[in-house]
């Protein structure tokens, strides 16, 4: 079967180049090795950060991309994707001060409010550190975000096939791939592979990426003790040289998800594992320094009342996205555990790519 493009991997990240590249009126497969909604990955769960907290122009300029691409993915579902109770960040205060220089330069709303009036305003939490808060930002729909990505791709033409492992990629020339399944051959100009833990599976040896280190990790969802209580996103820093942050994993990251709780979680903490051979069970003591987080700074929870949950993170080196080509070959991998809230910009790169265009150096396989 011939065809423009073949996408490998039907997670945010593949939805989102399916749909970009469909409404650039190319002709688009994507192919899913599991089933339409399933747990096994990064990208199952009702919401993830939209986090606006970055220093970086360039991500920066790819999370303002986001914002308006989401925007206009829900106007043409006619389903809201963002919840913008905004975002409290605390903990590192340098950091947070460079964050808001860089918001400051591009316009992005920022402002700082003291430790003692964002208890006030934000109940369920504790604060040591003045906090950093970002109104335009707060949480994506994840899970709706996922439907609508093949919502409106589908509707440009785009045909997802969910339990269609790929079995081969194999490189015919520069314009030419062929993508095999248990039942069909696709022939395309360009393959793109988006498959999350699975990637080095995927490609094998058809690129040279950076090392990509694939772990479970396993934040939790609490209970509110006040369904009342209004609760931002928020990013938590420790302070290093504060002994009573020694039991810390990592920053701390969170948000409500209604019907849920408050969820809360170490960031890329988790015990390395083949994506094949995960456990999806907590590590004991991640779990009660978690818990002990809640005791300490979630005062709006009830701590014992944790569900563990459990994600993959495929995380690069110094954390930075991989979008890249390699001949036909286009791969979008190694989100490190913070690309959700950028899945529709990701998906205009990863499409301009398959165009002839490149992406931030930032984003080269090389750096």
């Amino acid at each position: 079967m011939q065809v423009d493009v073949v996408v490998v991997g039907g997670g945010a990240m593949g939805s989102a180049a399916a749909w970009q590249l469909a409404r650039s009126g190319k002709s688009v497969i994507l192919l899913e090795q599991f089933e339409e909604g399933h747990h096994i990955g990064a990208s199952h769960g009702a919401t993830r950060n939209f986090n606006t907290a970055y220093a970086e122009a360039d991500y920066l300029d790819l999370v303002t991309e986001a914002r308006t691409l989401w925007d206009e993915l829900a106007a043409e579902t006619g389903k809201p994707l963002l919840d913008l109770v905004g975002l409290a960040n605390h903990g590192n205060v340098s950091r947070l001060t460079q964050v808001h220089e860089a918001h400051a330069e591009r316009g992005i709303e920022s402002y700082f409010i003291s430790a003692a009036d964002a208890a006030g305003r934000w109940q369920g939490m504790n604060f040591s550190t003045d906090v950093l808060f970002v109104p335009e930002a707060g949480r994506v729909r994840a899970a709706e975000a996922l439907v609508a990505l093949r919502t409106s791709a589908e509707a440009r033409g785009a045909a997802f096939k969910y339990s269609t492992p790929v079995r081969d990629i194999r490189i015919v020339g520069d314009e030419q791939v062929l993508v095999v399944t248990d039942d069909t051959e696709y022939t395309a100009r360009r393959v793109v592979v988006t498959a999350g833990a699975w990637t080095n599976k995927v490609i094998g040896g058809l690129a040279k990426l950076p090392p990509l280190v694939v772990t479970q990790e396993q934040p939790a969802h609490f209970t509110p003790l006040d369904n009342s209580v209004v609760w931002p996103s928020f990013n938590h820093s420790p302070d290093p040289d504060d002994p009573a942050y020694k039991y810390w994993y990592s920053p701390v990251y969170g948000m409500l998800t209604p019907g849920e709780g408050v969820k809360a979680g170490w960031h890329g903490v988790g015990p390395v594992m083949d994506p094949d051979e995960r456990t999806f069970e907590p590590v004991p003591q991640q779990l009660e320094a978690l818990v002990r987080y809640a005791q300490e700074w979630l005062p709006g929870v009830d701590p014992s009342s944790a569900v563990p949950i459990s994600c993959t993170y495929t995380t690069t080196p110094n954390e930075d996205f991989v979008l890249d080509r390699f001949g036909p070959l286009v791969v979008g991998a190694g989100f490190s555990g913070h690309g959700f809230k950028f899945t529709p910009a990701i998906g205009r790169v990863l499409k301009d790519i398959v165009d002839g265009g490149v992406a931030p150096e930032r984003f080269s396989a090389t750096r």
